[in-house]
């Protein structure tokens, strides 16, 4: 970015809209299995509320929200969420992503599925966050040395 002044309007603004995007990504993941969208879309929104804050704002106060240290942990544990849920099911004797058979005791399978379901969106949707985040700050940082 060439300017590197912050426009207080538009710094009010991002901060005004990016907790209503992040509580609709929310609502986008945890309603995922129910209407359309999920752990991508949801994802998505989520990514999209943290990037209005640091195009806004810059990396300093971005910084505070969201650790760009952070972000390939966070898309480690996503994928290891996603693919931990299907292999229980393939180590409880059931195929990848059978989610009847997870071992989740008290449970009836309608009830394993949703659960399941939601497991999974959840780790879909903190690891599409993360790595869009990821390549927005490389991008800034390849920026900045250029």
């Amino acid at each position: 970015m060439t300017n590197k002044e912050q426009s207080p309007i538009i710094l009010l603004g991002s901060r005004f809209l990016s907790p209503y995007i992040m509580v609709f990504g929310f609502y986008v993941i945890f309603h995922g299995h129910y209407s359309p969208g999920g752990g991508f879309q949801g994802g998505t929104l989520l990514a999209a509320s943290l990037l209005l804050i640091r195009i806004a704002s810059g990396t300093e106060i971005a910084s505070l929200q969201f650790k760009d240290y952070l972000a390939t942990p966070y898309a480690a544990l996503g994928v290891l969420i996603y693919f931990g849920t299907g292999l229980t099911a393939i180590f409880t004797g059931g195929y990848f992503l059978d989610y009847e058979q997870l071992p989740i005791p008290g449970l009836e399978a309608a009830d394993l599925r949703y659960w399941g379901i939601l497991i999974v969106e959840l780790g879909i949707g903190l690891t599409v966050m993360t790595v869009l985040v990821l390549i927005y700050d490389n991008m800034v940082k390849g920026e900045d040395y250029a």
